[in-house]
């Protein structure tokens, strides 16, 4: 077995976050003006040559082992991915990010459900505690529900689908070909998304309002300069993300993948002075402790 390095795991991990907490703060300056669709068949353009030019210089093999099984798995993911940056034009940031990292409650209730794993009352009281900590995020501060609240919550849901589809399909598969098939899946969903707006256009509102539902409007020079730096900051976060796996032991990595939270509410004080209310500081607070007995119990177990 490997040694594993957690101080260093430990840089790359904040690195890595740290990153994608800026980055993603700075979608809402793209979805002023250009739609969500077309930010990530642009991001694609962006990525893609990149990724390839990584391959060649030592991060893997582009093609997939199981081409049919990596597609599978890049779509739940790229879903997931739609539903995250769709949210990040209406929602906080901290919300946002806090719905998605209710993945490893859904990854935990899927292995129960459809593989037939058994699980101890910790860890069932740790997806109560999880469940429960979503609630507190998403109760709006008015008291009306809406269902845009659940959203980011459907974002976790198809992350967690992902991580199962990952490990049940895609064992073996080099990093480049995860990758690539990631960003290439996203890019071509934006492709679609682009098609479908062109052909049945929808009254679109000012704003992020119409990020949504807006097709493919000219380029300007801020919309290529903040999707070149939303693009930038995707590649080092991912990029540090796998160094940290691949040097850290997996548990602790994932336990710090969370300060994502923490980063992309404090860039968010920071750039657009937005805070979050204390019942959804003590969601968030929940659901981090949720994941990390989940992880740290599926670890032993």
């Amino acid at each position: 077995m490997a040694q594993t390095e957690p101080f260093k795991a430990t840089v790359f991990i904040m690195i890595g976050m740290l990153t994608l907490g800026l980055s993603d703060n700075y979608v809402r300056m793209i979805s002023a003006d250009a739609g969500l669709w077309q930010f990530h068949a642009t991001r694609a353009a962006m990525t893609l040559p990149l990724i390839i030019i990584a391959s060649g210089l030592g991060l893997g093999a582009l093609r997939p082992k199981r081409p049919l099984a990596v597609l599978g798995r890049s779509s739940l993911i790229a879903l997931s991915m739609l539903i995250y940056f769709g949210c990040l034009a209406f929602l906080p940031i901290g919300v946002v990010v806090a719905g998605l990292f209710t993945a490893p409650i859904f990854v935990l209730l899927i292995s129960v459900l459809f593989r037939g794993e058994g699980i101890g009352a910790v860890r069932w009281l740790a997806v109560a505690v999880g469940f429960a900590g979503a609630l507190l995020v998403i109760q709006p501060t008015d008291g009306s529900l809406t269902a845009l609240s659940f959203v980011p919550i459907i974002a976790g849901l198809l992350y967690a689908c992902g991580a199962v589809a990952t490990r049940s399909w895609c064992e073996g598969e080099g990093t480049a070909a995860l990758v690539l098939g990631f960003f290439a899946t996203l890019g071509i969903f934006g492709l679609l998304g682009m098609a479908a707006l062109a052909i049945w256009p929808q009254d679109v509102a000012a704003g992020n309002d119409g990020f949504i539902a807006r097709g493919a409007v000219p380029f300007t020079s801020d919309f290529l300069f903040w999707t070149a730096v939303q693009a930038l900051g995707a590649i080092i976060g991912i990029g540090c993300l796998t160094k940290a796996y691949q040097i850290g032991e997996a548990s602790f990595v994932a336990i710090n993948e969370y300060s994502l939270i923490v980063f992309a509410s404090f860039w968010a004080y920071l750039i657009w002075d937005e805070t979050l209310g204390l019942l959804a500081v003590v969601g968030i607070v929940l659901i981090v402790a949720s994941g990390a007995v989940i992880t740290l119990r599926a670890r032993r177990a």
